[in-house]
């Protein structure tokens, strides 16, 4: 199968990510079946979409016709059968090892022999998701950036077990999507991570080692660097606790003592400063 063959995919996980991956693939004219756990979930995530596809229609990205097409190309379900006639399926649940390994061997029962599996992860490991399946050929990872409808990079990564087809399909499915995909190979923060967690982690140190203020450490980075937006701000985008977790697991993979959280952002962590979706982090944000 190639990334031109997939008629149906299937997100599991309809929060932030995957109802972006969602939006993503109802937009390219694909077929896309979304699995949350409950319908209260379902109707929000639908919800989410449409509020999005509408912004899109007010600021002339696409007709009202267009949205109406693509939110007619979205179904919801509660039940894993549901996925059963997806050619792809991509998870995008919780950043947990032992639940993405526990819904691999459940959606192993459910899709067709030939369907790829792929993983969101940002930080796990691909091959320990796949070592849980009976085929894991199929298993890759295709990790989309939040947010998912408006940054072109997929990373799609292929594990020591992958196919050559599935690595092509999921890559040429993305293509489909119209990112910017790359291939890599499943190391510990694959390609982006892998740089971008310890920079950030040496920024943030940077806040208290040299007494800079969050908002004149974004204005360095930005105007000496000509960084698009500043650490500080782009923490608070990711979500500290997000970039907490996926520091905890580079750490945990390498032992690399850049890749640890730093004190400051494991204590605003606790204290649920979690950026633009808590309402505060570095900086405050209106709701």
């Amino acid at each position: 199968m190639s990334g031109a063959d997939v008629r149906r995919v299937g997100v599991v996980g309809l929060g932030t990510m995957g109802a972006g991956i969602a939006q993503v693939c109802v937009q390219a004219g694909i077929e896309t079946v979304g699995r949350e756990v409950s319908e209260d979930l379902c109707a929000r995530a639908r919800d989410r979409i449409g509020h999005y596809l509408g912004r899109g229609v007010e600021k002339g990205r696409l007709t009202a016709a267009e949205r109406d097409a693509a939110l007619g190309r979205l179904t919801t379900t509660t039940e894993l059968e549901g996925l059963a006639g997806c050619d792809l399926v991509v998870e995008a649940i919780v950043e947990e090892l032992d639940a993405k390994r526990e819904l691999f061997r459940a959606l192993e029962g459910v899709v067709a022999e030939g369907a790829v599996l792929a993983t969101n992860t940002s930080a796990l490991s691909v091959t320990e998701v796949a070592k849980a399946t009976e085929r894991p050929q199929r298993v890759v990872g295709m990790h989309f950036f939040n947010p998912a409808p408006v940054l072109p990079l997929v990373e799609v990564v292929r594990t020591e077990l992958s196919s050559l087809e599935a690595v092509d399909t999921a890559f040429e499915l993305a293509e489909r999507l119209g990112k910017e995909p790359i291939r890599c190979n499943d190391t510990p923060g694959f390609v982006v991570n892998r740089i971008l967690i310890p920079l950030l982690n040496d920024c943030v140190r940077v806040l208290d080692e040299a007494g800079v203020s969050p908002e004149d450490l974004d204005k360095a980075m930005t105007r000496g660097v000509n960084w698009p937006i500043g650490p500080c701000a782009l923490i608070d985008l990711i979500g500290v606790d997000v970039h907490v977790h996926a520091s905890e697991a580079l750490y945990a993979a390498l032992g690399e003592e850049r890749m640890a959280p730093p004190d400051r952002l494991v204590l605003m962590r606790n204290e649920g400063k979690l950026g633009r979706k808590s309402g505060e982090g570095f900086f405050l944000y209106e709701s």
